[in-house]
């Protein structure tokens, strides 16, 4: 806090900011500030309002041990002057004597008689002040089954009691209830007594987040295995990183390692890493460690104890190492209360969580499965995938070895990739010895067989760069170790690898960022003399293989198709990058001399490779027909002759093909295929992840969205796996705007807090445009599932970094846009109109007509509704400011996807005056927008607008002002009109309020 409030105003207008932040250190150390502030001041009501505000900061940051002392200065207070506390403050005294007997069950060093003379205490002053005893037998209740000694006469004593106005919330009492059924062993009536807490019919602060974390596994137990995977997405969400909830959080953990999810459970571990730091509650603090270990003893019987995990600040942990000390520091923390208890109760129900076996072998809990061994992944390394089929197994011996992974590169042969992994891991082993055997070579050959192979790899994810050089190093070993043709091939790959580095970073983000964030900075073309810099490039490039060809003698025919095939691929990229006709001929004469050479020498895999690229090349230059005959005839041939490893992407080509032709459902079923034979091979040879990313695209073309988010998810995850995080982050993105339409909120969410908790996503490694995608659809779906505090907080974010984006104002006006609409629906019209301004600025800039259009018409609607006849110029400006977009709009030539800007703006000028009881204007407002609409025909679409503007005027008309024959006759005549136009569904609502204005006449 800068400065100490110096009036009692100032004071209490800091305690509502400290109010409206969250529970934690902040908020409490504010709170202690504003104590000490309040202090100072001769009144004593300040005083109370602080101490009020600072006990619940204590009591829901999870500092029991402060609790009770700010609650003995209030009660003495209350007793010393009582007449300074009206009734919602002496409510809020009685209220707190609860709070106070929980946090001094949360202290093991608290004797058990001191807990009972608080309730005597308790007793006491409710019997005093008259006040029913109900929740002191909730307060007793809870005591007697903390300490796990004479529970069920507790029990009886408080649930058969009458609720009284101290007593806890419905959703809270429910919860117990239930959990003391629970505890008895009777699962499905826990579960029968949650259902109005689970199903979002009674909740409190706490509630349903608390009910949610105890019955996941009941839910399990009873077979509900998708409730209780959709209860556990939105209940974590509830309480992860909350002090006062680490319980649940801990119970969240155990959760998922009894469904196999233990890599999403250290995940959630690693967001949580806070509670070790900030639970002050031992009670809490022993509630969270229960499911800490629950999952690190499930992970290390797994056989993955050497795993990174999250833990007690001040040193790093692997999974072993933080279940010994979580164990040691939960058994300590049971022994404490059960020695104050006189019991064995915590040591008997940590031992009962301890000992549970899995209860699912593996339940899908998100939209992103992960495995153990993908947990410590670096960010952009591969990671191996699931073997798909078997391979055989690696010789023993070094050279049989190093001649297997030869010969199988000689024939592009997928497995080749697993064999030059084996070698690299036998050749970088500390003690490895170069065999002196000339088959081998000498190991400067081998060496560049191994960077040549990663060059590759890197090539595959666009690391164009890398690439470059590692291809360079590689041909300065195989020139030391006297294989010159194999030098000039890797020096053939480095230049078209140098060629295919973009000419910005940036570029490639911009074309492929999903959903409208362009990446940071403009793609720049670098033109030269007119020719853009990439196409310059690749005929540089082209030119440059062509002389090192011919100047390279003693090429085996597998090198020289190799560089006719490099040659070809120079011309096929320049052609996709100038998309000019005047490439075409020379990309297919180079083809005529790749598939010449490799059927004369009988080189299958190169054969199919020309027919490939002949096909890429009609296709670009949008002869689709012959495009289609080339396939066919390359998958008639793979299916004769081979190689069967490139069935698979021939499948996917002319799926493409045939999603351009709009069928399909033969893309579909090309892709199905693909897929099956896809598995027959490993995933980056057959490039698996693209296959799904296509299916995904013919299954919305089909109507399938569900189908279609498998695959988007699974091409996803394909991509982490070969490290192209780029194209899985967007598969990804894809997939969580998807679900999003599908209605699945928490599923969208889950995704993309797990991928904005990546690494490098938090190093800030990844495209800044990208992360900002993934934020704004997180902060969409938070809006959608009504979080309307969060969803705000991260526009709010958004909207501050997108001003700075001087390249793409247009998408600030966007982001800016959404959170003057957030903002107007919290009432915070003021900071709504700011936003707005904001908006309008970048949209200046770069024009988004229907955006703002619709942003500003909203604008002014919510303000007429909330505030009426106050609101009605600040609606009124916001509507001006549309007006002014929509003139622009028309000036422009721009034409709306939606409804006609004009018609829209003066429907909202109708409904605006309408919510400000101004009726003739808002009749005037309607009478304008049917004039814009136009009368309806039997195919122009504008039948329900134009519908909804008469239904609206006769409203207007008939009930308001009360002039119910002028408008019978408007309804009549449009239900006629609409009747004989055919438009009958959108009469219902026109027939419907005649009827009520005939009933009242």
């Amino acid at each position: 806090m800068p400065t100490a409030p110096q009036t009692t105003d100032e004071l209490y207008e800091e305690l509502q900011a400290n109010q409206r932040r969250p529970y934690g250190r902040t908020r409490t150390v504010t709170a202690e500030e504003l104590v000490d502030a309040a202090e100072r001041f001769e009144e004593t009501l300040p005083l109370v309002r602080a101490l009020l505000e600072l006990q619940e900061a204590y009591t829901y940051g999870s500092e029991p041990r402060k609790s009770p002392v700010a609650f003995a200065r209030l009660l003495t207070l209350f007793d010393e002057q009582p007449d300074v506390f009206d009734e919602n403050l002496r409510h809020l005294v009685f209220w707190r004597f609860k709070w106070v007997a929980s946090a001094l069950r949360a202290l093991p060093e608290i004797p058990r008689t001191s807990l009972r003379q608080w309730l005597t205490e308790m007793r006491e002053r409710y019997e005093k002040a008259g006040l029913g005893l109900q929740p002191y037998y909730g307060q007793a209740y809870r005591l007697a089954a903390h300490v796990g000694e004479d529970t069920d006469l507790a029990f009886e004593l408080w649930a058969a009691r009458t609720r009284t106005p101290l007593s806890d919330c419905e959703a809270c009492e429910i919860s117990e209830r239930a959990l003391y059924h629970l505890a008895s062993g009777d699962d499905e009536r826990a579960l029968r007594t949650w259902e109005p807490v689970l199903a979002g019919k009674e909740s409190c602060q706490e509630e349903p987040a608390r009910s949610i974390a105890h019955a996941l596994l009941p839910l399990l137990r009873a077979g509900h295995t998708d409730r209780a995977r959709e209860l556990h997405l939105a209940g974590y969400r509830g309480c992860r990183r909350n002090p006062s909830m680490s319980g649940e959080v801990g119970r969240h953990l155990e959760f998922c390692a009894l469904t196999g999810n233990e890599a999403r459970g250290l995940e959630l571990l690693a967001e949580n890493r806070n509670l070790f730091d900030e639970v002050d509650s031992p009670l809490e603090l022993l509630d969270f460690l229960n499911g800490v270990e629950v999952l690190l003893r499930r992970v290390e019987q797994l056989g993955h104890g050497e795993l990174p995990a999250a833990g007690f600040p001040g040193r790093t942990w692997t999974v072993t190492g933080l279940r010994a000390e979580v164990h040691g520091r939960a058994d300590d923390l049971a022994a404490r209360f059960d020695a104050r208890n006189g019991t064995t109760a915590h040591t008997d129900r940590r031992g009962a969580r301890l000992g549970r076996a899995p209860l699912l072998e593996a339940l899908e809990l998100t939209l992103r499965t992960r495995r153990l061994d993908e947990v410590a992944v670096v960010p952009g390394v591969p990671v191996a995938a699931p073997a798909a089929r078997a391979v055989a197994a690696f010789p023993e011996s070094l050279p049989e070895l190093v001649a297997r992974a030869r010969a199988l590169d000689e024939q592009g042969h997928p497995d080749a990739r697993a064999c030059w992994t084996e070698l690299r891991t036998r050749v970088t082993a500390p003690d490895y010895t170069h065999p002196d055997d000339p088959a081998v070579g000498p190991l400067a050959r081998l060496r560049a067989d191994l960077l040549a192979d990663e060059a590759s790899r890197r090539g595959e994810r666009d690391d164009f760069t890398e690439a470059a050089a590692l291809y360079e190093e590689a041909a300065g070993l195989y020139d030391d170790a006297g294989t010159p043709a194999h030098a000039a091939l890797a020096r053939a790959h480095a230049v078209l690898a140098t060629a295919e580095i973009p000419p910005q970073t940036s570029a490639r983000a911009a074309s492929e960022t999903p959903s409208g964030l362009p990446a940071d900075g403009a793609a720049d073309t670098g033109d030269t003399d007119g020719i853009p810099a990439e196409v310059a490039a690749l005929t540089a490039a082209h030119a440059a293989m062509v002389r090192l060809h011919a100047e390279t003698s003693g090429l085996a025919p597998y090198q020289e198709a190799r560089l006719l095939r490099l040659r070809a691929t120079a011309l096929g990229l320049r052609l996709q990058a100038s998309r000019s006709d005047g490439h075409v001929a020379a990309v297919l004469h180079e083809v005529g001399l790749l598939h010449d050479f490799a059927t004369r020498h009988d080189i299958p895999g190169q054969i199919a490779g020309a027919l490939v690229l002949r096909a890429h090349t009609f296709a670009i230059s949008g002869d689709l027909p012959a495009a289609a005959a080339e396939t066919d005839a390359l998958l008639d041939r793979l299916e004769a002759h081979g190689p069967a490893w490139h069935l698979p992407r021939a499948l996917g080509l002319r799926a493409r093909l045939r999603l351009g032709a709009q069928d399909a459902e033969a893309a579909h079923a090309d892709l199905g295929e693909a897929l099956r034979l896809a598995a027959d091979w490993p995933a980056d040879a057959v490039d698996t992840a693209r296959l799904h990313g296509d299916l995904a695209e013919a299954c919305m073309h089909l109507g399938r969205p569900d189908e279609a988010l498998r695959h988007l998810t699974r091409s996803a995850e394909l991509n982490l796996r070969r490290g192209d995080r780029f194209d899985a982050y967007c598969a990804y993105s894809n997939a969580a705007t998807l679900s999003v339409d599908l209605g699945r909120v928490e599923d969208c969410i889950a995704l993309l807090d797990s991928l904005l908790a990546e690494p490098d996503v938090a190093a800030g490694e990844p495209d800044d445009r990208l992360v900002a995608q993934l934020r704004l659809t997180r902060a969409r779906a938070l809006r959608a599932g009504e979080d309307l505090k969060a969803a705000t907080t991260e526009f709010l974010a958004l909207a501050a970094e997108s001003a700075g984006w001087d390249d793409d104002p247009g998408s600030h006006a966007m982001i800016a846009a959404e959170t003057a609409v957030l903002l107007a629906e919290a009432d915070e019209f003021d900071r709504a109109r700011e936003a707005a301004d904001q908006a309008l600025a970048a949209h200046a800039r770069d024009p988004r007509h229907e955006a703002l259009s619709n942003c500003l018409r909203e604008l002014a609607r919510l303000q007429a509704r909330q505030q009426g006849s106050d609101g009605l110029a600040g609606a009124l400006a916001f509507l001006a400011d549309a007006g002014r977009v929509a003139e622009e709009a028309h000036s422009a030539g721009y034409e709306a996807h939606g409804r006609p800007l004009d018609s829209a703006l003066a429907y909202e000028y109708g409904r605006v005056h309408a919510y400000a009881d101004a009726y003739e204007d808002a009749l005037a407002a309607l009478e304008k927008a049917l004039a814009l609409i136009g009368e309806p025909g039997p195919d122009n679409g504008r039948a329900g607008e134009w519908a909804e503007c008469v239904r609206f005027a006769a409203a207007m008309e008939g009930v308001y002002l009360e002039r119910p024959a002028p408008a019978l006759a408007r309804l009549d005549a449009a239900v006629s009109r609409l009747t004989a136009l055919g438009h009958t569904e959108e009469t219902e609502p026109l027939t419907s309020l005649a009827a009520r204005l005939r009933d009242e006449e």
